[in-house]
């Protein structure tokens, strides 16, 4: 009621009408210090589903939430072996929708929206993500003719930051960095205490700052980008060409680094792999806690959840011997706790914001 400056009447009237609509359901009670005892609100499960949209480079994964962004059912369609062709890709996004509701025997008019997380910068509707070559692609529109419900679409990375600041490693944090580690490097500056959001972010192209000069050929056309020497693909070429180094069992990127993550576990090619990403991880890491102080960076991100707890004790000496160590000594390194469905998760969170911006009221 401070937060919001109104009357306690008028918040009672407020609250009211979200309980008859159903978006606010009681909760229980709580004593008080004199008096009636306080009842408890929370938003409603079931007043709506809402569908999130990972789009990675070695997975499209689409979730089905409840408004508290609980999971009801998940569809992933690998692409490992299929070109990022735009068309293509909307066409498996369009099924792993359609997969996702008809489980769960959801007719498409219920949903309150959809979210998705994609590669790269959007802007109008318009997706730029040079590391998959797509320059204004259309992507919203690619996929309007098949989806009745509102879209909101939005870069991966930030949706990410978004998903563990809500339900993740972030709460409680004022400023978190949390890097979205896959194929692809991605970061996103997020901040607690928005009044609706819960937390705001801002997505950076970290994966593409230059940590060598005139170093390893990066896919955006540049040398020596971060994302050159900690992506998936780059720590899998890494481990081949160090002496020693066995032939993969596995077929598929994700696969092929947990089998790293496995043999690292001795001493050999595989450690010595892990040990030079963290290395380059946290100078990485590094440099953002020297440019905007953060009390929390978390790793995050599906390369994250595989090779995280091999490498973040290495990560974390790295990172306190390249940044200042007055910002390092307030500034905590951690990992995400969303797991696979992060993206997903995130991109979920979307149509939730605009619901709770609108008071609650369905978008047409």
């Amino acid at each position: 009621m401070q937060a919001s400056g109104l009357s306690s009447a008028t918040v009672s009237n407020v609250v009211a009408d979200l309980v008859n609509d159903g978006v606010v359901a009681e909760a229980g009670s709580v004593d008080s210090d004199g008096g009636r005892p306080r009842t408890l609100l929370r938003v409603s499960p079931d007043f709506g589903r809402v569908v999130g949209v990972d789009i990675g480079e070695t997975h499209i994964q689409v979730g089905l939430f409840d408004c508290t962004l609980n999971t009801i059912a998940t569809a992933t369609h690998p692409i490992a072996a299929t070109e990022l062709v735009p068309e293509l890709v909307a066409g498996l996004v369009l099924d792993g929708i359609d997969e996702v509701l008809t489980k769960e025997h959801l007719d498409p008019a219920a949903v309150l929206g959809i979210g998705v997380g994609v590669p790269g910068a959007v802007q109008a509707g318009l997706v730029y993500a040079p590391t998959l070559r797509w320059s204004g692609v259309p992507f919203e529109k690619m996929l309007t003719p098949r989806v009745s419900a509102p879209l909101y679409l939005d870069n991966c990375a930030r949706t990410l930051g978004q998903a563990e600041m809500w339900r993740g490693s972030g709460r409680g944090a004022q400023r978190a960095i949390i890097a979205l580690l896959g194929v692809g490097v991605g970061a996103a500056v997020a901040t607690g205490g928005d009044r609706y959001q819960g937390a705001t972010s801002t997505t950076s192209e970290w994966g593409h700052t230059v940590i060598q000069v005139g170093g390893v050929a990066c896919r955006c056309g540049s040398q020596g980008c971060l994302e050159a020497y900690i992506g998936a693909e780059a720590i899998l070429d890494r481990y081949r060409a160090l002496p020693g180094a066995e032939p993969f069992v596995a077929s598929d990127t994700e696969a092929r680094l947990a089998e790293v993550v496995e043999r690292a576990a001795e001493p050999g090619p595989a450690a010595d792999a892990l040990k030079e990403t963290a290395e380059y991880l946290g100078i990485g890491i590094s440099n953002l806690v020297n440019l905007l102080s953060p009390d929390r960076v978390i790793l995050s991100g599906w390369a994250g959840e595989v090779m995280g707890p091999a490498i973040l004790p290495m990560v974390r000496d790295a990172v306190r011997r390249h940044a200042l160590a007055y910002m390092y000594e307030s500034t905590v390194v951690q990992l995400g706790e969303l797991g696979q469905e992060a993206v997903a998760l995130g991109a979920a969170t979307l149509p939730v914001v605009e619901l709770l911006a609108s008071g609650g009221r369905r978008t047409p």
